[in-house]
């Protein structure tokens, strides 16, 4: 099969190209900005890529059309697809009809940790021998890409709660039919596609719905708005985590150790790589849905502890003049606060610099600016990338005090946070994008 994928350079159709390619079919594709490093990791894996959306490219007569859920009504290809009655399908379901049928899907949803723990479940499954197929969201250190196909029947999936396409708004998840699920925490997000957060508490009830009786949901305790999603129907078996009573994980950023607990008492206990109870929470899950497939509970720990995490969380990305430059993916104001403080936990009493890009859809339109003073109270100062948005950062971080610098001109920034910085400082870097290439930057300028 020929297929010809739009938006082929987001992370996910990027995945999808790359699985299809494996999987023994001629894949092309197209998107606005053709840039790498997904385009030098298609072109590498065989996949012909044109600049733009040019009706022309029909010529290319493919027998299916995959489209990106970035493409939207009014795009020129799409236009002349819809226009001849060409087959087209989404993304999520070509995956789902043509590399997920028949396997056993190991599906990790929520709002916050779906990259982490996606990574930490295929790594498990890996160091047991499993060799599963994967499509996540970042790429794990362990493997170096982002998906692939695997060898036997399972695959594991970050399962993303956003719309599946132009013609279908359902959320991606609700394609994937887990048997195996993994529900980390919800919270409001996606503001540009949702209205509150029991709008999204209805797509993860319509997840569930998907769910075998003879499957498993792996949920989160702590949290009121999944046990409100599970109350409204399940049919599956429940194992919750973070459960004081039950499976809850533990131990010491400094120490660098990672404990599993369960009803009777400790489990088990390994060195760590990670900081914050928020990766220990994510380790829980993993261990508990690999363990649906066979990986007993202490195999599973004695993997994490070879867990090389997933690029651009927490990664450093250089050390000048005693200065160490972290870039991290958190933007979301509780991801923001969990990054924060696990820094915090980390280096004590050194100074932490917050370089923040409010980049996301939601925080563009503002709808939770007024929670970022507090997700950055541990940081010693705060810089903010304050251009392009629709409304006021100064405004926003005015209850930070002094502490708070907001600049519309990257090089401004970049300035600021190299003036105030010494030998021993944190500079943590966040954002979903790439951030004008603000780290290499940074520590050119502080090398300079």
């Amino acid at each position: 099969m020929h297929i010809h994928i739009l938006g082929i350079c987001g992370t996910f159709m990027g995945g999808v190209a790359q699985l299809a390619r494996a999987a023994g079919h001629r894949v092309t594709g197209c998107d606005a900005n053709v840039y790498p490093p997904m385009s030098d990791q298609l072109r590498g894996a065989g996949v012909d890529l044109i600049e733009g959306y040019g009706p022309d490219q029909l010529a290319l007569k493919p027998d299916c059309y995959v489209v990106g859920n970035a493409i939207s009504r009014g795009n020129p290809l799409l236009e002349a697809i819809l226009d001849q009655g060409l087959a087209y399908v989404s993304g999520p379901q070509w995956l789902a009809e043509n590399v997920l049928q028949g396997r056993w899907v190991l599906g990790v949803a929520g709002t916050h940790g779906k990259t982490t723990t996606s990574s930490m479940l295929a790594w498990i499954l890996q160091d047991a021998g499993l060799e599963p197929g994967f499509l996540i969201g970042g790429v794990p250190m362990n493997f170096g890409v982002s998906a692939r196909l695997g060898e036997t029947p399972f695959f594991v999936i970050e399962a993303d709660e956003y719309d599946t396409a132009f013609c279908d708004k359902r959320s991606k998840f609700v394609h994937y039919r887990p048997r195996t699920l993994v529900l980390n925490n919800l919270e409001f997000d996606h503001a540009d596609i949702f209205p509150d957060l029991a709008a999204i508490e209805t797509q993860f009830h319509h997840l569930v719905r998907t769910l075998p009786a003879s499957g498993l949901v792996v949920a989160n305790a702590a949290e009121d708005s999944l046990r409100r999603v599970l109350a409204r129907g399940c049919w599956t078996p429940v194992t919750w985590f973070n459960d004081p009573a039950g499976y809850r994980t533990g131990g010491d950023d400094v120490a660098g150790t990672l404990v599993l607990s369960g009803a009777e008492g400790e489990i088990g206990r390994v060195a760590w790589p990670l900081t914050g109870d928020h990766n220990r929470a994510n380790a829980g899950a993993a261990l508990l849905a690999a363990r649906h497939v066979g990986v007993p509970l202490d195999k599973g720990l004695e993997a994490l502890a070879r867990f090389e995490n997933v690029k651009r969380r927490m990664e450093v990305r250089g050390q000048v003049r005693g200065v160490t430059v972290y870039d991290d993916f958190a933007h979301h104001p509780t991801a923001i606060a969990t990054t924060v403080a696990g820094l915090r936990r980390k280096v004590g009493t050194a100074r932490i610099l917050a370089v923040l890009e409010p980049r996301s859809n939601t925080m563009k339109l503002g709808v939770m600016k007024s929670q970022l003073p507090q997700s950055l109270r541990e940081a010693d100062a705060v810089y903010c990338y304050g251009a392009h948005l629709g409304w006021d950062a100064g405004d926003a971080l005015a209850p930070l005090g002094a502490k708070a610098m907001v600049a519309d001109d990257l090089d401004r920034l970049v300035d600021s946070v190299v003036s105030a910085a010494r030998s021993g400082d944190h500079i943590l870097v966040m954002s979903n994008g790439g951030f004008g290439g603000i780290h290499g930057k940074l520590l050119a300028r502080l090398a300079g």
